[in-house]
């Protein structure tokens, strides 16, 4: 049975209830539903903690998709006590580092604005996240691009989701801005992440509700990564 994955309806859902599906030979535990987004896409997978019916907490490392690509494995912490399968349990959130990932990951949307060109790849983390883009010259300013995001944030422009179907994403293929990471398709439905009057892409991370929320950032740094890749790198302000 796949794992409902609450994130995708509410990124804020911090806690929820759960009951145990499997556990894997590598001591993963499955549950039936979860709010712990699982790595993909350049997002680490969620921290946070596995409270038992007992009250016992087992710290929960990351989240990551099974073989399925279906079930959601919450790795424990090493040599925990692992919970028994159909065991009642609560699953809660890191929020402090969820929140930041959320905020950082809603910016680099903002980013690929700043720079409309295709991006090559990504990476998000708490304090510092990063895109690459296939441009073909230099002479990229840090202090430019940074105007650019913080007059971008100062709308204050509503963060929604929505779904289209596979279908309707082929039809509309400039929706898609990045080239190595592709959007799930194969269930019918993809999801959208729209910035209201701003950018409207495919995206299954979590993002906060509205641009005002992410606060200050800057480009700290930009690489060469390429005869044709620029790597931006981007901060807390």
């Amino acid at each position: 049975m796949a794992t409902l994955l609450l994130f995708r309806d509410d990124a804020y859902q911090t806690e929820t209830s759960a009951v145990v599906t499997a556990l894997t030979p590598e001591g993963g535990v499955v549950v039936d539903r979860t709010v712990f987004y699982a790595s993909a896409g350049g997002q680490p997978g969620d921290r946070g903690t596995l409270i038992r019916a007992d009250g016992c907490e087992i710290g929960i490392e990351t989240a990551v998709y099974g073989p399925s690509k279906v079930d959601v494995i919450h790795v424990p912490a090493p040599a925990a006590a692992l919970p028994e399968l159909g065991e009642a349990v609560t699953l809660r959130l890191d929020w402090p580092t969820r929140h930041k990932r959320m905020r950082m990951h809603t910016a680099l949307h903002l980013l690929s604005v700043a720079l409309p060109f295709p991006v090559t790849g990504g990476s998000i983390g708490e304090e510092e996240s990063r895109l690459d883009f296939d441009i073909p010259d230099a002479g990229l300013d840090k202090d430019a691009i940074t105007a650019k995001l913080a007059g971008l944030i100062a709308t204050g422009a509503r963060v929604t989701e929505r779904w289209i179907s596979d279908d309707e994403l082929l039809a509309n293929p400039g929706l898609v801005k990045t080239m190595s990471v592709k959007p799930p398709m194969g269930s019918g439905k993809v999801r959208l992440v729209d910035i209201e009057g701003i950018d409207l892409q495919p995206c299954g991370g979590t993002h906060v509700r509205s641009l005002d929320e992410i606060g200050a950032v800057q480009v700290t740094k930009i690489e060469k990564k390429g005869q044709q890749n620029r790597r931006v790198r981007l901060a807390w302000a």
